[in-house]
């Protein structure tokens, strides 16, 4: 169940170059690389001829050649040579899919080719924009990429699953504003005048020499495809973050791209950026190892649900108000999907 005229993060720039590299995106084999121009190329991970991934084969030039019986297959996947035969056959060729690099990411079409517009990419700009500092990982999940997507737009789940880093007991009760606009969904929450979470006192302490109380904010937006963008932060109490002005405080613009790789599986790309102390490194390798510590907990939540899931599929849940915005975008998602499916059995 997902979007298929979307682009979908499928690596990071830094994973994609002269070695073929195979990942599995929307239940579609596929397999990446870079020609000696730099530009990426996506190609059907599957010969042509006796299936055999081409992931398993290496590159000579620009080309794709098989590991199996040595078909060669240019940028576009048109096989331009057979080694045990003069000519090749005209229906001999894999798909390729159209790609994007942009924000740190490759970014790659699974749907109606013709329907590629490069203005779809998301926007996370903050990934790559000079005026913040950030890095990220990539994790594989075993679970539907919607649980991840839940996760994500209901953030009262931190004071359960991360109690030691960013968790905090006032947040389940905090009030929430939910708003729909267009294919994208955010939920809001503040909460005022508390001790910060260590990870967050820890930054206020490093970035600005302060240990008083906080006002904290959490804003989840979903964006379609699968993105859930998190504008969050805190600033010293009473200081008018929440009217605009953040300048006593720290914030943050965490970017989650949940690639479906199968059903009950997906790649989970994430990012922490930052507009404070964006020259100071090693801040940004503290972050990016605590926010991987904080995933790896969120990791483990997801894949027990999927198990459980799976085991009992028919089981009936109940919703509670906190789910109003993750109920809203499964919707969206299922009606998207639904229209999708309909224009191509047209």
């Amino acid at each position: 169940m997902f979007m298929q005229n979307a682009w979908y993060v499928a690596a990071w720039d830094r994973e994609i170059g002269r070695t073929p590299l195979a990942r599995r995106i929307c239940d579609r084999p596929m397999v990446f690389y870079r020609r000696e121009d730099g530009t990426p190329v996506a190609l059907e991970d599957m010969c042509c001829h006796r299936q055999l991934p081409l992931s398993h084969g290496k590159l000579d030039g620009d080309r794709m050649v098989c590991g199996y019986h040595g078909l060669t297959f240019d940028s576009t996947g048109k096989c331009v040579d057979v080694p045990s035969q003069d000519t090749v056959p005209p229906s001999a060729r894999v798909r390729a899919f159209p790609l994007i690099e942009r924000h740190r990411f490759v970014w790659v079409w699974v749907g109606d080719e013709a329907l590629a517009d490069p203005d779809l990419v998301p926007d996370i700009h903050w990934n790559d924009d000079p005026a913040w500092a950030g890095n990220g990982e990539v994790m594989l999940a075993q679970c539907d990429y919607r649980l991840l997507v839940d996760n994500l737009l209901d953030l009262s789940h931190e004071t359960y699953v991360h109690p030691t880093s960013i968790g905090d007991a006032r947040l389940p009760s905090a009030p929430i504003v939910t708003k729909t606009d267009g294919d994208q969904v955010t939920v809001s929450r503040w909460v005022y005048d508390h001790e910060p979470a260590p990870f967050w006192s820890g930054l206020m302490k490093h970035s600005r020499g302060y240990t008083g109380n906080c006002d904290r904010w959490q804003i989840a937006s979903f964006v379609a495809p699968s993105n859930v963008v998190i504008d969050v932060g805190v600033a010293e109490t009473g200081t008018g973050a929440d009217k605009g002005d953040r300048s006593k405080g720290v914030t943050a613009m965490v970017i989650n791209c949940m690639t479906p790789a199968g059903k009950d599986s997906c790649w989970y790309f994430w990012a922490n950026a930052r507009s404070f102390s964006i020259d100071d490194e090693q801040l940004t390798r503290d972050i990016v190892v605590n926010t991987a510590k904080i995933f790896a907990e969120d990791k483990v939540i997801v894949e027990a649900q999927q198990r459980r899931i799976s085991e009992f599929p028919d089981h009936k849940t109940v919703s509670i108000n906190l789910d109003v915005a993750a109920v809203r975008v499964r919707r969206m998602i299922e009606a998207a999907s639904r229209s999708a499916k309909q224009s191509t059995a047209a």
